[in-house]
């Protein structure tokens, strides 16, 4: 069963988070230390001040709830997702997948320009905000990819593509394997290619470049990531019982992958933390990092990537093309990680070009 869904945070639990942000205790700090230590104390001071002081969750909350929200429960958990139809009842239908530390938020801008060629269906990850937190082992990018798969069902969509990045870049890649004969292509943003000295491919200058940053990430593998990884319940404590925590937690990853240039605004990380925060899921998200496989998905459709610049790491495409049928390869000098909330023009145009060179448009 699909039921409507309307967004309505307790009183009680905005009443706490003010409490909480105004008995913080914050650590000291090593003059002149900027980032030498980690996240800087004095830009942490100001958005947490904001957050506690001048960022208004309720009017976050309803312009949120002037979309369509819909929850339903697929294999014994709760799936929150946004539906928008497309005007053109012939469109084709689109899942986008986000990741983490993001949100169906990042979705928000390119709801209006992909609603003009796509029926927009937007869930949030099992374990992540509405969705609400897992409560079992098992929920990797797989099973994940089914719900998808079953979610599309009932949506009555029997033919359909799908987009992501992060973790939805994975498990858009798992759906195209699950349900192959519904998924006409997979668009993603994100597609780590790991060196491979058995290859047998040429590489450019460009490319072991690429190569280079994720041989050091491989050997330098960011505390967030083991942490989650290794330990998921360990730093949920914290990031449940200390709104700077998770404050902090999510905004050090949005200053490192993003492109100084986007101009994410800070109601609008906070509105994304907010999410965590306000459904206590910080620990049930991270332990996606323990369950996601580590070995790239396999995709038996059409593939399709954009390469935005200051993204974490950058694909080599001969090293994808070994693995993916890749049909369109793009490549943007603006953007990061979070490319859909970072360069949403880019993003929905390069969506939109690669899905109707499938469909012949």
């Amino acid at each position: 069963m699909i039921e409507p869904f309307r967004i309505d945070i307790p009183q009680a639990d905005l009443d706490d988070l003010h409490d909480r942000l105004a008995r913080t205790r914050w650590p000291g700090e090593v003059a002149g230390a900027g980032w030498d230590y980690g996240f800087p104390l004095a830009r942490l001071k100001e958005l947490a001040g904001h957050w506690h002081t001048r960022y208004d969750w309720r009017e976050q909350e309803a312009a949120l709830n002037e979309l369509p929200h819909f929850t339903t429960e697929i294999d014994g958990q709760n799936i929150h997702f946004v539906h928008v139809r497309s005007a053109n009842p012939d469109a084709l239908p689109l899942i986008l997948t986000h990741g983490w530390p993001g949100s169906f938020l990042e979705f928000t801008d390119v709801i209006e320009p992909l609603s003009r060629d796509f029926h927009l269906v937007i869930p949030s990850i099992p374990g992540y905000g509405f969705s609400g937190p897992t409560h079992e082992r098992g929920w990797d990018v797989a099973r994940i990819a089914r719900a998808w798969a079953e979610l599309m069902r009932r949506l009555g969509y029997d033919r359909y593509g799908a987009q992501g990045g992060d973790f939805g870049s994975g498990i858009s890649l798992a759906l195209g394997a699950v349900a192959p004969g519904q998924v006409v292509g997979v668009h993603v943003n994100f597609l780590p290619t790991r060196p491979d000295p058995d290859a047998g491919v040429e590489l450019s200058e460009a490319d072991e470049a690429r190569l280079a940053k994720v041989r050091q990430l491989m050997a330098n593998r960011p505390p967030y990531q083991a942490l989650q990884a290794l330990t998921p319940q360990t730093i949920g404590y914290a990031l449940t019982d200390s709104p700077v925590g998770q404050l902090v937690w999510i905004a050090e990853r949005f200053a490192q992958w993003t492109d100084p240039r986007a101009g994410i605004s800070d109601d609008r990380l906070l509105t994304d933390v907010s999410l965590y925060w306000l459904t206590a899921t910080a620990a049930s998200s991270a332990r996606l990092h323990h369950d996601a496989p580590r070995a790239a998905q396999p995709c038996p459709v059409p593939v399709g990537v954009a390469v935005f610049a200051h993204d974490i790491t950058l694909p080599v495409r001969p090293l994808a093309e070994r693995r993916y049928d890749i049909r369109h390869w793009s490549e943007f000098d603006r953007g990061g990680h979070f490319a859909a909330m970072e360069v949403p023009d880019l993003f929905a145009a390069d969506v939109r070009t690669f899905f109707h060179g499938l469909l012949g448009v």
